[in-house]
């Protein structure tokens, strides 16, 4: 081998012009003559030699011919990819060589996709696929899903109805924010009796969406393994687990708006001893601190429910569960789940929005005093917009309860390598043999 940068790759064949079996490396018969310089324009044309450079290659193959070589024949192809020699390929989870052993196989184009053998594939997945793998369960198993989520809806939409026409009036006690000359004490109140209704509200939704969660759970996990299952089978499943899962809810529940609620206190008692400015302004600002905090909560527990009807454990354990496996990737559960939650109401409102105006036509007040908040609906109102709810809830329910579930899959393909059991679930052949990294 020539120690000229450039003039054979390392393990190459000998030069042209040398014979096989001779000691030592061979001179071109056309090498430049070192008194010449080499490559000026106005060398000898008849002796090409004389225009090489020192540094460049002569006409040699960049690699080890595979037999001996005869005058006139080309010289093989480069190999495909950068290097001097044949590097091995990295490793891929999942995936074995030639003999067992992990890598690619051959060939230089990446690894192979992975198993997918339901909605997602089994390996990490992105913000799109877990998009996807929740509507594709919808799609594919609708019949399941949507009769799961039509009996949430309709149970917690009543609920609603109920409440919004007996117990809370949306226009009492409100007045006070239309009106300019109000005190602060009656804005403090009006605002307080705004927010107990929509809390109220919120909460009721709030449990129909982790009810649904749990009930499509089963669904979601079969749909995962390419496996379909009816409602009585999912019943059936998640039926030893629903006490569990009232009792998961109300601690959850008991939690957040308990740290919601306490940073409210101090203003409130600051109220009642007399200063009305000063007690608004504390209770205000505690209410957005401890609201961030039970935000936190909130996202930190989001995957207690999918880990309770799964992995069959108490309740204390599967808000545990939940936290161990959201620890370290807040921002990304929260991120997917809310932008999973904005799709899925920006779908719902198609369908909510022209029930309500449809709503507050056949209604008293028509349609421009609904537009002005001025007018309070009757049962009509209240009946034909829950049916329109209950149609969107029907949406809604089935891509968020998918998205949370295959968040809690993710997280345990990350953290725990639970693609390598759900590839033997479903049947997958030669998944994660010897030698393969798991949970990457």
């Amino acid at each position: 081998m020539n120690d000229t940068p450039g003039w054979a790759s390392p393990g190459s064949a000998p030069s042209d012009g040398q014979e096989p079996g001779t000691s030592g490396p061979a001179e071109p018969a056309d090498r430049p003559d070192p008194a010449q310089p080499a490559g000026r324009p106005d060398a000898d044309p008849q002796n090409p030699g004389a225009k090489w450079s020192q540094v460049q290659p002569p006409p040699a193959q960049w690699s080890a011919p595979t037999g001996p070589q005869h005058p006139g024949q080309a010289p093989p192809p480069p190999p495909p990819g950068p290097g001097w020699g044949n590097q091995p390929p990295a490793p891929v989870r999942g995936y074995a060589g030639p003999g067992g052993r992990p890598g690619w196989g051959t060939g230089w184009g990446g690894p192979p996709p992975a198993a997918k053998p339901g909605v997602i594939p089994l390996r990490p997945l992105g913000v799109g696929e877990i998009l996807d793998g929740a509507v594709s369960t919808m799609r594919t198993h609708w019949r399941t899903v949507l009769g799961f989520s039509l009996a949430v809806a309709v149970v917690t939409e009543i609920v609603v109805v109920l409440l919004r026409g007996l117990v809370l009036d949306e226009t009492a006690g409100t007045e006070a924010l239309d009106d300019p000359n109000a005190t602060v004490s009656e804005l403090t109140r009006a605002m307080g009796n705004s927010l107990l209704d929509s809390g109220v509200l919120l909460l009721i939704s709030l449990i129909g969406t982790i009810m649904a969660t749990a009930l499509l759970t089963a669904v979601t996990s079969r749909a995962v393994l390419g496996k379909s299952v009816t409602m009585g089978e999912a019943w059936r499943d998640a039926r030893p687990q629903v006490a569990k899962l009232f009792g998961l809810i109300f601690l959850l529940l008991l939690l957040t708006f308990g740290v919601a609620l306490a940073g409210t206190v101090p203003g409130i008692l600051v109220a009642v001893a007399g200063a009305d400015a000063a007690g608004a302004a504390l209770a205000v600002l505690g209410g957005l601190g401890s609201s961030l905090v039970a935000l936190w909560l909130m996202v930190r527990y989001s995957l207690a429910s999918p880990a309770l009807m799964l992995e069959k454990q108490s309740i204390l354990k599967s808000m545990s569960r939940s936290a161990k496996l959201v620890r370290g990737a807040w921002w990304r559960v929260f991120g997917i789940q809310l932008l999973g939650a904005f799709i899925a109401n920006i779908i719902a409102a198609i369908v909510v929005v022209p029930f309500t105006f449809l709503a507050a036509a056949l209604s008293g007040g028509g349609v421009s005093g609904f537009l002005t908040s001025s007018s309070d609906y009757g049962w009509t109102f209240l009946v034909i917009s829950g049916i329109g709810a209950v149609i969107g809830s029907m949406i809604t329910f089935p891509i968020s309860a998918g998205v949370t579930v295959l968040l809690y899959i993710d997280q345990r393909i990350r953290r725990e390598a639970l693609d390598l059991d759900l590839a033997r679930a479903a049947g997958v052949q030669d998944y994660g043999t010897s030698g393969a990294t798991p949970g990457s």
